[in-house]
C-alpha cells in the first residue's frame, strides 16, 4: 500500500536534498571535463593531419559506442590494475566527463562547420591567426548553434549521473537506495527521488532558455547597440539582418 506519510517525509528530507546537490555538482564537474575533451576532440577531428584526426575519431567512436555504465565500472575497477588508483569521485567525474566529451565533440564540430567558409577566409585576409579567428570570428557564431544541443546534453547528464551510484558514488540515487534498504518503502522514496531530478532539470530548463535567448541575438545588432546607434537605425538593421541570421 502507498504510504503518504513516508512520501511527504522524504520529499523534504535533508539527506535527499543534499544528495540532489551532490548530483548537480557531479554533473557540473563532468560537463566541464566534457567541454574540454569535446573541444579538443572537435578541433583535432577537423585537422588535416591524420596524427591528430585519427586519435580523436577513435575516441569519439569508442566512448559513443559503449555504455557509460560499463565505462564507469572499467575506470573504477580496471585502472587500479594498471597502477592508476582513483577514488569514487574521481572515477565518476572522469567516466561521465570523457563520455560526455565524445558527444560534445560532434556538437561542437557541427557548430564550427556550420559557420560559412568565407568567414575563415575573410579573417585570414586581414592577417588574423587561426587562434584569433576561432576566438573572435568563428566561436561567437558557432555558439548560437552549439548552445541548444549543449543544454540538452547537460539536461541528460544530470540524469545520467545517477549511474555513478553503481560505483558507490554518494549521490541522489545512491542515497535513495540506501534509504529503501532501511525503510522498505520502494515506490514512495523512488518517486521522491524522481521529483528531485525533475526539479533539477526544470530549473536548468529556465537557465537554458535564457542562454539560448542571449546567444541567439544578432551579433550585428548588438555591435550596433554598443556603438550607440539610434533606436530607429538599430531597428532597421535588425530587420535587415534577420533573414541572413535565420539561414
Amino acid at each position: 500500500m502507498w504510504d503518504w506519510s513516508t512520501f511527504f517525509h522524504y520529499l523534504h528530507s535533508p539527506y535527499l536534498i543534499e544528495g540532489a546537490g551532490i548530483s548537480l555538482a557531479l554533473s557540473v564537474g563532468a560537463m566541464v571535463i566534457g567541454l574540454v575533451c569535446g573541444l579538443a576532440a572537435a578541433l583535432m577531428r577537423m585537422s588535416r593531419h591524420p596524427v591528430l584526426r585519427q586519435p580523436a575519431t577513435f575516441y569519439v567512436w569508442l566512448f559513443r559506442g559503449t555504455p557509460v555504465l560499463v565505462q564507469l565500472i572499467i575506470i573504477y575497477t580496471g585502472l587500479p590494475q594498471l597502477g592508476i588508483k582513483l577514488g569514487v569521485l574521481s572515477s565518476a567525474l572522469l567516466g561521465l566527463g570523457v563520455n560526455e566529451g565524445a558527444y560534445l565533440a560532434e556538437i561542437i564540430r557541427a557548430g564550427i562547420s556550420a559557420v560559412p567558409r568565407g568567414q575563415f577566409e575573410a579573417a585570414r585576409s586581414i592577417g588574423m591567426t587561426r587562434t584569433t579567428t576561432m576566438r573572435v570570428v568563428v566561436m561567437p557564431q558557432a555558439l548560437r548553434i552549439i548552445i541548444p544541443p549543449l543544454g540538452n546534453s547537460f539536461n541528460g547528464l544530470m540524469k545520467t549521473s545517477s549511474l555513478a551510484s553503481v560505483i558507490s558514488m554518494d549521490e541522489l540515487l545512491r542515497r535513495t537506495e540506501l534509504l529503501i534498504q532501511v525503510q522498505f518503502k520502494v515506490l514512495e522514496i523512488f518517486v521522491d527521488a524522481a521529483i528531485f531530478y525533475l526539479v533539477l532539470t526544470t530549473l536548468w530548463g529556465f537557465v537554458q532558455r535564457r542562454l539560448e535567448a542571449h546567444f541567439s541575438r544578432s551579433v550585428t545588432a548588438v555591435a550596433g547597440a554598443r556603438q550607440g546607434a539610434p533606436a530607429a537605425a538599430k531597428l532597421e538593421l535588425g530587420e535587415a539582418v534577420l533573414p541572413h541570421d535565420a539561414t
